[in-house]
């Protein structure tokens, strides 16, 4: 991997289980790195504190703090540790998010209680929630109907047209937590996913002010395209059309580049998958995705693990150095 040039500042948004896989690898860069994390989750354990303790969802900020903490494993496994499901009260409560909880409210500011958490995790970069209080996912379906939450949006197996996210009380959602806005427009890149088009990445970006840091940032935005389309959010999506719906909701085309995996999936993963989270690989497009303005960079970013598709992290992140070390990477 290539060294990075001093000072690189590189923003991450996403949230789920791709961006921690992203961030594992920035952390070994020499680059100041921020993940922008969606306040959205109202699934599992996130959910019910989400409900019960008047915070943010802590799940995907828990594991962004891991990916990017420098503590020894044995730690960091600590801080994941999850209580058994005949734990009563605690079952299935990660050690993490009860931590964020009660930090957060005996602080009184959720982003003191993540600087804290990081502090004492050795993490390397900043982790900044989306906006600083839980938030809603609105689905609006082609056929007129609409969902609300992310967890139930998939469930209705229905093409989604437009999403947006409000507060409690209905109103849209407005400000982004401190620092965010900042982050975006210092950066030299804004990496978008991987992670679920509609639930994880888009959340963060339908912040109004948000949106509005990403159509000013003089940043390269990149966004790493998923290797599996998801079922209930983009059945039958190429690469291109992943493009496609980010550019619709940001109001313009931005994604200056699209990292893209050339590499084939098993056959037998596909016929037998341990989740009905995936369907299908994405197909590739690539005349319409440089129609769309779009850099492509394509290549075997393809790893098999814990029984899944996920990216190659450090082909990933390889490919993402190169960019910062480019000169005149903007189009």
């Amino acid at each position: 991997m290539s060294e990075i040039k001093p000072n690189k500042k590189v923003a991450v948004i996403g949230g789920g289980t791709g961006l921690p896989v992203i961030l594992r690898g920035l952390k070994g860069i020499n680059a100041q790195i921020t993940a922008v994390v969606t306040v959205a989750d109202d699934g599992g354990s996130s959910g019910i504190i989400r409900d019960y303790v008047n915070v943010v969802p802590p799940g995907d900020i828990r594991n962004c703090i891991c990916a990017l903490s420098e503590s020894p494993e044995e730690v960091i496994e600590m801080f994941q540790y999850r209580f058994n499901t005949d734990d009563a009260f605690l079952a299935g409560h990660a050690i993490g998010n009860l931590l964020i909880a009660a930090l957060k409210e005996m602080n009184g500011s959720l982003q003191q209680a993540i600087d804290t958490l990081s502090k004492w995790m050795s993490v390397k970069g900043q982790i900044l929630p989306a906006a600083q209080e839980a938030l809603i996912l609105n689905a609006y379906f082609k056929d007129g109907t609409m969902a609300k939450g992310e967890s139930k949006i998939a469930l209705h197996r229905k093409p989604i047209d437009y999403v947006t996210v409000t507060r409690h009380n209905g109103e849209p959602a407005v400000d982004a937590s401190p620092r965010v806005v900042q982050a975006i427009l210092e950066a030299d890149m804004v990496v978008l996913g991987p992670g679920s088009l509609y639930t994880s990445i888009l959340p963060n970006l339908m912040i109004e002010q948000i949106r509005h840091a990403m159509m000013e940032t003089s940043a390269e935005i990149v966004y790493i395209c998923n290797i599996m389309t998801q079922l209930g959010e983009t059945e039958n999506f190429t690469d291109a059309n992943h493009v496609e719906v980010l550019n619709h909701h940001l109001g313009k085309p931005l994604i200056d580049t699209v990292l893209v995996n050339t590499a084939k999936v098993p056959e037998d993963y596909i016929m037998n998958q341990p989740n009905e989270e995936y369907l299908l690989q994405v197909k590739h497009d690539f005349q319409a995705l440089r129609d769309q303005g779009c850099r492509v960079i394509s290549a075997e970013f393809l790893s098999m693990k814990d029984g899944g598709a996920y990216h190659d992290t450090q082909k990933v992140v390889h490919e993402l150095s190169y960019l910062l070390n480019t000169p005149e990477f903007k189009l």
